[in-house]
């Protein structure tokens, strides 16, 4: 099977207007919005993350501008909760009107699929894939006053304390979540898992001493890492990342083929009409491929990607293959 990040460069591809949208076909009768008529009123996109999120920051670079291509306003709305899955869970009980699209994390859009018994939607079915947006590696922080200065380190005080040190994610069935659980079975080591709302609260958790680490995505952390509030040890990428060329990876650290991607996908209720799937598709395609977006998402350590909507299908669904076996393998679970 392909690694993620080669599903990645595979799947970016522009969006042509005559693309077929790998949307479920319509389980309801709503189908208000055609191409000739929609959008006649504001569109919301939810984000089931605070803001100041790495999901909210994007989001924010794109709202206006899709809203500008659409002639309507795009307004964000931040509805966090559940690691991600109580914003989703709107999103894919929303109307299929063409009026609510959102920007989530592969834990909600895919891997929480296998992770929860009882999830309260399924992205497979309930949701209409429209693009991949963006990718990132996930950075290793932790506490300054551990006094560790690499993943050798931090895996050996970990080993001299089992059980006594935690670690934060942004919630279950997150990359930052399993990317740790992933290196607990890889290093031999126990630490426990606390969730949190969003990446800004692991942070601060760290900050303020009541977890120890976290695998987290720069956008949020290196701020506090440059301002030495925040150690940072490796980062999750296969190869040392571009915008991060000082850190070593893990695998560098001794854990040969580790690799882990947080990314970010826009979606809409499953049966939103397909004309209004391939247009947002085609608008933020160009967005998000434009030397502005690509800059400034660059400038928070995200690669801007965009795809067909049959890109984020595909990810989706390899998402779910690759880390349903690491969830198998570690044992980990949603509560």
């Amino acid at each position: 099977m392909k690694t993620l990040f080669a599903a990645l460069v595979l799947a970016v591809a522009l969006v042509p207007e005559s693309s077929t949208s790998a949307q479920p076909a319509s389980t309801g009768s709503t189908r208000t919005a055609t191409a000739g008529d929609w959008p006649a009123k504001t569109i919301r996109m939810i984000v089931p993350f605070p803001p100041g999120s790495s999901p909210d920051l994007v989001a924010r670079m794109l709202n206006d501008k899709l809203g500008a291509a659409l002639g309507h306003p795009v307004i964000v709305e931040n509805r966090p909760g559940a690691g991600g899955n109580l914003g989703t869970a709107l999103m894919a009980k929303a109307a299929p009107d063409g009026y609510t699209i959102g920007l989530s994390i592969g834990g909600p859009l895919a891997v929480n699929k296998v992770l929860y018994s009882k999830l309260g939607f399924d992205p497979f079915t309930d949701l209409a894939p429209i693009t991949l947006v963006a990718a990132s590696p996930n950075v290793l922080v932790v506490d300054p006053k551990l006094g560790v200065g690499s993943v050798k380190q931090f895996v050996a005080l970990a080993k001299s304390q089992p059980g006594k040190l935690n670690y934060g994610s942004v919630g279950n069935g997150s990359a930052s979540h399993l990317t740790m659980e992933l290196l607990k079975t890889r290093a031999g080591i126990d630490i426990v898992h606390v969730p949190y709302p969003g990446s800004p609260q692991v942070n601060t958790a760290i900050v303020g001493g009541q977890i120890a680490a976290g695998f987290v995505v720069p956008a949020t952390a290196m701020p506090l890492v440059q301002g030495g509030r925040l150690k940072a040890l490796a980062v999750t990428s296969s190869v040392r990342s571009v915008v991060l060329p000082e850190l070593p990876t893990v695998a560098e650290a001794g854990f040969p083929g580790f690799q882990s991607t947080a990314w970010l996908g826009m979606v809409a209720p499953a049966g939103t009409p397909k004309p209004v799937i391939d247009r947002v598709s085609m608008e933020l395609v160009r967005i998000i491929r434009s030397d502005e977006v690509r800059n400034r998402m660059r400038g928070i350590y995200f690669q801007a990607i965009g795809t067909t909507p049959e890109g984020l299908a595909n990810l989706m669904r390899e998402e779910v293959e690759r880390w349903g076996k690491v969830i198998r393998q570690t044992g980990a679970r949603a509560d």
